[in-house]
């Protein structure tokens, strides 16, 4: 049978929109079947999963005991909040549903256990108490620069399962999350060292250079970084004022630090070839929060502390005995400087997709997604 010119033009449509559909249902398939990337997380007692609970003497700050971890998982996991915290939240948003990667000290002593957990969801080395200086709560928490030394060993173990090609493919992908700074602020504020201010900047500055330079030689790439938030407007310094108002010197000082790390990613992205950030503004975010508590999230207290004692909840230490609330999440603040897990569910949102002025110069989602380009 001979076909007409009609006939043959309609077959030859057809099997052009047969294999073109072909193309995007693979295409969907594969973005469909892409695992999430792979998240790294660094910094202090805000992302911390519970490396500290590993950590010996006296002085460590844990919070391996009730009531933390009342609301997730119902016992205390090493987080400081009453449930999930911000990192938690951010790798929900990434796609990784358990949440936040595990503390790197809870599988150490495995190097199966490391590379296999580093390889398919990251790790987290986060520490209470750490700051960006060694010199900040020495002694009692994970500084920065050992944290990233950590990481060191994780990639080295990575590499002698896999390869450094995989290895290297792999942090391409890969998300780093860094929140530090806060306890450095906190411990220069203590001080009343104000004449030293830019020196303490200087220093400040060019550790965390150093730390995000030394995860970029090492294959990191895209870098989700949070600053230090209303530093004082936390109950553990409103609690310092006999009126109970926020310090204004510490909220200084936690703005000034926001100036001089946007300034450093920036530089860091002209000098580093395919470096990426957001960085995300948790002052900003807190300011208009606090403006207006119940439009924001529903926060009916943005003073005190839900768990504590004394003034404000804020002049106790946290224990069995101590006042907790039963709205936890009408509270911004969890204890006296750690904020609720619904405080930290509304910072996530805010840095993965939300208001375009929570972060510069992309969100937390878009960095992602550049991630998977």
């Amino acid at each position: 049978m001979i076909m007409g010119s009609n006939t043959l033009m309609a077959m030859e449509g057809f099997v052009v929109c047969l294999v073109i559909s072909r193309e995007v249902l693979g295409a969907a398939a594969a973005a469909v079947l892409q695992p999430p990337p792979p998240m790294y997380v660094f910094g202090d007692s805000y992302l911390d999963v519970g490396n500290n609970n590993y950590l010996s003497g006296p002085n460590v700050p844990r919070v391996n005991r009730p009531y933390y971890g009342i609301d997730f998982p119902g016992f205390p996991t090493g987080r400081f909040s009453n449930g999930y915290n911000t990192a938690d939240y951010i790798a929900k948003k990434i796609g990784l549903a358990a949440g936040s990667p595990p503390p790197y000290l809870s599988v150490a002593w495995s190097s199966s256990l490391v590379v296999s957990t580093a390889l398919t969801i990251g790790m987290s080395y986060a520490s209470g108490g750490a700051g960006i200086l060694d010199s900040t709560n020495a002694g009692d928490n994970i500084p920065l620069s050992k944290q990233v030394q950590y990481f060191n060993a994780t990639r080295s173990k990575m590499v002698a399962a896999v390869g450094s090609g995989a290895v290297d493919t792999l942090l391409s992908r890969s998300v780093v999350l860094i929140g530090a700074g806060g306890n450095d602020l906190s411990a220069f504020a203590n001080a009343q060292q104000q004449s030293d201010a830019a020196a303490f900047y200087g220093s400040l500055m060019s550790n965390y250079s150093a730390a995000i330079t030394d995860l970029y030689t090492l294959g990191a790439r895209n870098f989700a970084i949070t600053n230090v938030a209303l530093a004082g407007c936390l109950p553990v310094a409103r609690v310092l004022d006999a009126a109970g108002s926020c310090s204004d010197y510490r909220n200084y000082l936690a703005d000034r630090f926001h100036d001089a790390l946007r300034s450093l990613l920036a530089d860091l992205a002209a000098r580093l070839p395919g470096f990426l950030y957001s960085l995300a503004d948790s002052f900003a975010l807190m300011v208009d929060t606090f403006y207006d508590p119940q439009a924001s999230s529903g926060f009916t207290d943005v003073a005190s502390a839900c768990y504590g004692g004394g003034r404000l909840g804020a002049e106790a230490e946290c224990s069995l005995n101590s006042t907790i609330c039963a709205n936890r999440d009408q509270h911004y603040f969890w204890d006296n400087v750690h904020i609720t897990q619904q405080a930290a569910k509304q910072r996530a949102q805010a840095f993965y997709d939300g208001p375009a002025k929570y972060t510069t110069p992309i969100n937390f989602k878009q960095l992602v997604q550049m991630t998977a380009a």
